[in-house]
């Protein structure tokens, strides 16, 4: 059951990805991709966290609200 959800969590994940339009945005680079993931995470780590958690959080929101549900 557990290897179920993990993959049912990887593939929404993805989900958000494409969602985002990071695969056309980037030519489905995968290396830059993961290069965002690696500079939100370490913006994550420092001192500015709970500001950039606040602002991409609203972001998100606005952005499930805009677009049709997939």
């Amino acid at each position: 059951m557990k290897r179920r959800e993990r993959t049912r969590q990887l593939i929404e994940l993805g989900g958000l990805v494409a969602k985002a339009g990071l695969v056309e945005l980037t030519d489905d680079d995968r290396a830059v991709i993961f290069g965002l993931m690696v500079e939100a995470a370490a913006t994550l780590r420092d001192e500015h966290r709970e500001q950039a958690l606040i602002l991409w959080r609203r972001r998100g929101k606005r952005a499930f609200e805009q677009s049709p549900a997939d």
